[in-house]
């Protein structure tokens, strides 16, 4: 079949602009990629300039490279964390970006993690530090993040700019707050700017420091919310009894399930640090990051923690379904 000279003619067009027109390669540098990386420069210089001045120190210390993170949460501990030493603070729908180095903080809630990890550029995820309460193994393992650094802020901050109050007890002087892993030095550097202590402990002796963590948050909150509590320190007050037998009973169930050892004066040591926070609201929340492990253990395993969610979800005391 033979193309009429019109339809010759306009082939031929195409043809020619289809190989005259000019592609952007996917990875060339643009005039906007340009400033995009000109301003995360200039920010990261404004910051680390104006850390210094402010704290009187002169040009040498401001260009100090290992002084600087990255901070995701714009709250009440990552705006803690910022006053530590030059950052950038991303918020809200920040990208991190993939050309810098160091740490990077995550300072957000646990529902949170899943897309900051997944929009997390790939080369930049082993500097992903996790400062949240709660179990995250099973969550970390599932990403291939267990390796990262992970941190136990005992620390409390009860309202944005508030001065910080350090998990600094009766029992433990030099403060319970706990870091492991590859940034873990550069968190205690950085809480040690801001006068708040940090220890930084080998995975081995980490493990159950976060899972004694994890005894007093699921202990207080749930006894405090059983019984009524206005606070945790109301509820060591008024039930000490039972806080004792649900800690106790916790400590057991989870030496047997992951095989650990806890250090002797744990019941005191967690009674010592509920009196610095004693005004700390009770409440059972995040349940898939906390409560949820023992609850899962089972009732011969956790016969009292257990009986204690069963009967705040009688009470109508839980915004979710056990």
């Amino acid at each position: 079949m033979k193309l009429s000279p019109i339809l010759l003619l306009l082939t031929h067009s195409i043809i020619a602009k289809a190989w005259t027109t000019s592609v952007t390669p996917k990875n060339k540098i643009t005039s906007r990629n340009i400033s995009l990386m000109a301003s995360r420069a200039t920010q990261k210089k404004k910051s680390r300039t104006a850390w210094s001045e402010s704290r009187g120190a002169g040009d040498d210390e401001s260009s100090s490279s290992s002084q600087f993170c990255t901070i995701v949460g714009g709250g009440r501990i990552g705006s803690l964390l910022a006053k530590g030493g030059p950052n950038l603070l991303l918020k809200r729908g920040d990208a991190i970006p993939p050309d810098d180095s160091g740490p990077i903080f995550i300072a957000t809630r646990n529902d949170s993690l899943d897309s900051i990890v997944e929009n997390c550029p790939s080369n930049r995820r082993k500097d992903l530090v996790f400062l949240q309460n709660g179990y995250l193994e099973r969550f970390l393992k599932e990403k291939g993040l267990e390796a990262n650094t992970q941190a136990l802020l005992f620390v409390s901050v009860t309202s944005m700019d508030a001065t910080p109050i350090d998990g600094i007890t009766s029992t433990n002087p030099d403060g319970l707050t706990a870091a492991t892993g590859e940034h873990a030095q550069a968190l205690a550097d950085r809480l040690s700017r801001l006068d708040l202590k940090c220890h930084v402990l080998a995975a081995e002796k980490y493990q159950p420091a976060m899972f004694e963590k994890l005894i007093w948050i699921c202990t207080y909150m749930l006894v405090g919310t059983a019984k009524e509590c206005g606070s945790v320190g109301e509820a060591q007050s008024e039930h000490s009894d039972l806080v004792t037998a649900v800690v106790t009973e916790l400590m057991a169930a989870t030496s047997k399930e992951e095989g650990i050892a806890f250090e002797d004066g744990a019941v005191e040591r967690l009674a010592s640090y509920t009196d610095v926070v004693t005004d700390f609201p009770a409440a059972v929340k995040e349940f898939e990051w906390r409560n949820k492990y023992f609850y899962d253990l089972g009732d011969e395993a956790c016969p009292t923690h257990n009986a204690l969610l069963r009967e705040c979800q009688e009470k109508g005391l839980l915004g979710f379904d056990l």
